[in-house]
């Protein structure tokens, strides 16, 4: 219907939010790590802003890649 306002149904598309998607803040069940050093043994280091597992707290020098050292 045109014009009608969203209806808060997840259609199970990424609406860029981040809301779930491991962009900053991981939502539930989206994969976390609780530091670089499981990062790496998961074999998920380097992370990059927007891949799973991604959080601004593992990212210490703000560029968008957390765990690159």
């Amino acid at each position: 219907m045109p014009g009608a306002a969203p209806s808060g149904k997840d259609d199970g598309k990424d609406d860029g939010t981040g809301g779930g998607s491991g962009d900053d803040k991981p939502g539930s069940g989206a994969t976390t790590y609780p530091n670089c050093a499981a990062a790496r043994k998961a074999g998920a280091a380097p992370l990059h802003r927007g891949d799973p597992g991604y959080s601004r707290d593992l990212d210490r020098d703000g560029d968008g890649v957390a765990c690159d050292t």
